[in-house]
C-alpha cells in the first residue's frame, strides 16, 4: 500500500461525519487502574484535569490525557476497547494517557448508535482512523504555527510533536490552539506497517469495575427517589388479561402499589408504526411498585391473574407439523434462481435430499431484562442496556407524544445481548410505568420472566436437495420453513452461490405468536449446520476428501463477475487451508474423530476442524481448531475470545439447546430445567487468523455458524450416524449427562 494510497481529502463536513460513522464513533479506552488488586487509585485522577473539547468524540487535557466518549452500545463484543485502538493508532497517542467515558444517545453527534451485526468495526475502520489522523495533523498544525515553521517539517508520536530542529511539544501544550484551527482537508493514514496499537493485545477497559463489582450494568443503576416494578406478563403467547385479585400481593411488605400497563403499547401498534425493534403487545400487564427488588418480585408473584386466549394457543407439535406441510407443498417465495435446477435433478445420475430440523432458543442473556424510566414534564429519561438506543428514544416519543429532543437515552454495559437486547420491550414497559406513577422506576426481571417472556430464535427446518452427474454436483435447492419470517430469510447469495451451475434458494414462514427475533449469527446460526452436514454427505457420495470438495468448488467463484455473491472464494479457501493446516486435517491420532466445516456470515469468512473422542461409547468434543480471515486483527486478545466465545455457544446449543412450547406456554423457566454448556464440557478451542492487511470485518458472530457442522461431522466419523435434528443429545439417543466435553 503506498503513501499515496492512505492520503484522505477531508473537509470540515466530512470529519464531522466521518467521526460519527457506522458504528462508531471515537471510542478510545484504556486501563488506568491495576488489573484485580482492590483500593488502587488511578495514577492520574483525570476527572479533576482540565480538559478541552476537541470534537464531539475528543477532549485534551492540558496535560496531554486524552478522554473519549463511546458511543455504541457495549455488550461484551469489545468495540469499547477495539474502536479505541483504531483512533489512537492514527491520533498517536500514548495509550497510558486514554481514558473513555460512555456517550448517551446523540444523534446529532454520532451515527449508528446501535450495537448489532458485527458491524461496529467494519463500517467504522475507516472513519475512526480518518477522524484520528485528522486530530493529529490539526494539533501539528497548531505547533508549527507556535514555532513559526511549516507543518510539512513537522510530526507526531505518542503525544509528542517535533519539529526539524528538534523542539518538542506535547498535545497539551497547543490543544487551545488547534481547536480553533481550521479542519485539514488533506490527511495521510497509516500504512499497516506503521502500526504499533493496532494488532497488539489489549485489556479490557472495563475489566478492573468487572472484576471488583464496580457499577457498571443496567441493574447497577440508581436515582435518588427511585422505585422498583415487577411486570406480571402473560403466562403463554397469546393470551391477555382479563381480571387480576391484587390483595396479597399489597400485603408484602414494601410494596406501594399495583398498577395495570398496556394502553399506550396497543395504541402505538395500532399506528401502524411498530417494526421488529420494538416487539410490543396488545395484552394489559400487571405491575407491582415497591421500595426494593425484592418486595417487587414477591408482590408480582402474589398477584392472582386470569387469562383468556385471544386466538389459538400453539405448540411445539403443531409447529413442527405445519413447517414439515410447508416444505412438502409448492408456495414458496423465490429468492434466488440460477440455471435450471429441475432439469439438473431430471439428467442427474443421483439426487441426495435430507432436512435439518431446529428448535426454538432463547437468549439467555447473564443479566436479565431491566431498565430505569423517569418521564417528567420537560423530559424523558431513560438508563439502561439496549443494542438500539436511538429505536428506543423515537418509540418512547411517540408513546408519549414528547419532541424527541425531550427524551434523553443512557447506555450501560450489558450484561449479555446476542440480540435480545435489540428489542426493546422491556424499555417501554418501564417507560409506561413511569407516565403512569410519575416517578422514577426501575423495572426487574426475574431469570424465570426473562426466559419465559422472551424474544425466541425461530424454529426452522431446512430441505437441501442436490444433483450429482458425471461425478459433479450439477444442481442444488436449499429449502427453508420458519416460524414467522426468521429475521430477514436466508441469505441467498452465500456458499454455495455461484459455485454450483444450477442453484436455487425458496422460502416460506408460518406466523405464530410466539414472539420471535434476532439470536447471535441470525439466520446462519442454524443454516451453517445443515448445509455443513450435507456437504459432507455429498463428499462421500463423491467418494471425495470433504475439505477438497469445498476448495474445488470455491474455484468457481473466485473470479465471478456476479455481483450478488457476498463471500470471497478465495478467502473463504485461506481460511479452509489454514485450518488444515493447523488442525493435522486427516492426521488424527487413533481414537480421534475429526470433522470440518466453513462457512461465511457477518462479512467474515470461518473454517471449523471438531475433534471428537469417544468415552464408553459416547461422543466428546475435545478440541477446536478455526482458521479465520476477518482481516486486520486490531486486538488479538479480544479477537481470540469473541471467536472461542462463538463456538463454545455453537457447540453448547447445537448439542443440548431445546425450548418447546405448550399450549403457548414456554417449557423451561431456569436453568435447572433448561440445558446449556457447562464448564466442564467445553472443548479447547484454538484460534488462527489469516495474515492480510484488508480492512477489518465482524467477529462476534461469525465463529458459531460453522461450529455444529463440524461437531455434527465428526460424531458421523466417530459413531457412522448422520445428525438431522438439534439438539444432538436427543438423536444419540443416549443419556444426556453423559455428553460431555
Amino acid at each position: 500500500m503506498s503513501t499515496q494510497e492512505n492520503k484522505v481529502t477531508f473537509s470540515r463536513r466530512n470529519f464531522l461525519r466521518a467521526s460519527a460513522l457506522a458504528g462508531g464513533g471515537i471510542m478510545i479506552g484504556f486501563n488506568l487502574f491495576t488489573a484485580c488488586k482492590p483500593n488502587v487509585e488511578p495514577s492520574v485522577d483525570v476527572e479533576n484535569l482540565n480538559f478541552n473539547d476537541f470534537n464531539a468524540f475528543i477532549k485534551i487535557s492540558d496535560e496531554g490525557y486524552v478522554t473519549i466518549y463511546s458511543p455504541n452500545p457495549e455488550i461484551g463484543q469489545g468495540v469499547k476497547t477495539t474502536m479505541p485502538m483504531i483512533v489512537a493508532e492514527e491520533l498517536d497517542i500514548d495509550w497510558d494517557k486514554v481514558h473513555v467515558v460512555q456517550a448517551p444517545l446523540d444523534t446529532k453527534s454520532y451515527k449508528r448508535q446501535l450495537a448489532g451485526g458485527s458491524q461496529s468495526i467494519r463500517q467504522g475502520w475507516t472513519a475512526l482512523r480518518q477522524t484520528g489522523a485528522t486530530a493529529k495533523q490539526m494539533l501539528i498544525n497548531a505547533a508549527a504555527v507556535k514555532w513559526g515553521v511549516d507543518a510539512t517539517t513537522c510530526s507526531a508520536s505518542k503525544g509528542v510533536i517535533t519539529n526539524a530542529n528538534g523542539d518538542k511539544l506535547g498535545y497539551g501544550d497547543v490543544v487551545k490552539e488547534a481547536v480553533a484551527l481550521e479542519i485539514p482537508e488533506n490527511v495521510t493514514l497509516k500504512k499497516p506497517s506503521e502500526f504499533s496499537i493496532i494488532g497488539k493485545n489489549a485489556t479490557n477497559v472495563d475489566v478492573d469495575k468487572i472484576v471488583t463489582g464496580k457499577p457498571l450494568f443496567g441493574l447497577d443503576y440508581k436515582e435518588e427517589g427511585m422505585v422498583y416494578a415487577a411486570v406480571v406478563r402473560p403466562p403463554s403467547f397469546g393470551e391477555e388479561l382479563v381480571s387480576f385479585d391484587a390483595l396479597e400481593a399489597k400485603k408484602v411488605a414494601g410494596v406501594i402499589d399495583v398498577i395495570t400497563i398496556g394502553e399506550k403499547a396497543r395504541n402505538f401498534i395500532e399506528s401502524g408504526k411498530n417494526n421488529w425493534t420494538f416487539k410490543l403487545t396488545k395484552s394489559d400487564k400487571v405491575v407491582v411498585i415497591a421500595e426494593n427488588t425484592w418486595a417487587a418480585i414477591k408482590g408480582a408473584k402474589a398477584i392472582k391473574a386470569m387469562w383468556k386466549p385471544s386466538s389459538q394457543l400453539e405448540d411445539t407439535k403443531l409447529h413442527d407439523e405445519k413447517l414439515v406441510s410447508l416444505l412438502d407443498g409448492n408456495k414458496f417465495d423465490i429468492r434466488r434462481e440460477d440455471g435450471n435446477v429441475s432439469k439438473a435433478f431430471s439428467e442427474a445420475d443421483k439426487v441426495i435430499e435430507r432436512t435439518y430440523h431446529s428448535p426454538f432458543l432463547p437468549h439467555n442473556c447473564m443479566e436479565p431484562m431491566n431498565f430505569f424510566a423517569n418521564v417528567t414534564s420537560d423530559k424523558v429519561h431513560l438508563v439502561g442496556p439496549v443494542q438500539t438506543p436511538e429505536f428506543a428514544a423515537q418509540v418512547a416519543s411517540e408513546m408519549l407524544g414528547r419532541g424527541l429532543e425531550q427524551v434523553h437515552v443512557e447506555m450501560t454495559r450489558m450484561g449479555g445481548g446476542f440480540g435480545r437486547r435489540l428489542y426493546g420491550d422491556f424499555v417501554y414497559e418501564a417507560l409506561e410505568i413511569a407516565d403512569k406513577i410519575k416517578k422514577p422506576i426501575k423495572m426487574v426481571s426475574t431469570r424465570e420472566e426473562d426466559i419465559t417472556a422472551g424474544i425466541y430464535r425461530p424454529a426452522i427446518k431446512y430441505r437441501i436437495a442436490a444433483s450429482i452427474k458425471d461425478g459433479k454436483v450439477t444442481g442444488y435447492h436449499l429449502k427453508e420453513a420458519a416460524i414467522n419470517d426468521n429475521m430477514y430469510g436466508l441469505i441467498p447469495h452465500f456458499f454455495p452461490a455461484g459455485c454450483i451451475p444450477n442453484y436455487k434458494v425458496s422460502t416460506v414462514n408460518y406466523k405464530s405468536n410466539i414472539s420471535t427475533g434476532a439470536w447471535r449469527a441470525p439466520y446462519t446460526n442454524f443454516l451453517g449446520y445443515a448445509e455443513q452436514s450435507f456437504f459432507d454427505e455429498l463428499a462421500a457420495e463423491l467418494n471425495q476428501d470433504p475439505v477438497q470438495l469445498r476448495l474445488e468448488l470455491l474455484e468457481n467463484v473466485k473470479n465471478t463477475e456476479d455481483k450478488r455473491i457476498e463471500y470471497s472464494g478465495k478467502r473463504m479457501q485461506d481460511a479452509i487451508r489454514l485450518v488444515a493446516e493447523k488442525g493435522g486435517w486427516g492426521k488424527a491420532r487413533d481414537g480421534v474423530y475429526q470433522g470440518f466445516s466453513a462457512y461465511y456470515s457477518h462479512n467474515t469468512h470461518v473454517a471449523e476442524l471438531a475433534e471428537v473422542e469417544l468415552k464408553d461409547g459416547v461422543p466428546v468434543v475435545t478440541k477446536v481448531v478455526v482458521g479465520v480471515d476477518c482481516g486486520i486483527v486490531v486486538n488479538p486478545t479480544g479477537a481470540v475470545n469473541q471467536v472461542q466465545g462463538g463456538v463454545l455457544d455453537g457447540i453448547g446449543h447445537a448439542m443440548y439447546g431445546d425450548f418447546t412450547f405448550d399450549n403457548g406456554k414456554p417449557s423451561h423457566k431456569n436453568f435447572d430445567t433448561y440445558r446449556l454448556i457447562r464448564m466442564n464440557e467445553t472443548p479447547k478451542v484454538e484460534v488462527h487468523f489469516v495474515q492480510n492487511e484488508l480492512s477489518p470485518t465482524g467477529l462476534g458472530e461469525p465463529g458459531l455458524p460453522p461450529a455444529g457442522g463440524a461437531v455434527a461431522n465428526a460424531i458421523f466419523k466417530a459413531l457412522n450416524k448422520r445428525l438431522y435434528k438439534q439438539p444432538f443429545f436427543k438423536e444419540l439417543n443416549t443419556e444426556e449427562e453423559k455428553i460431555i466435553g
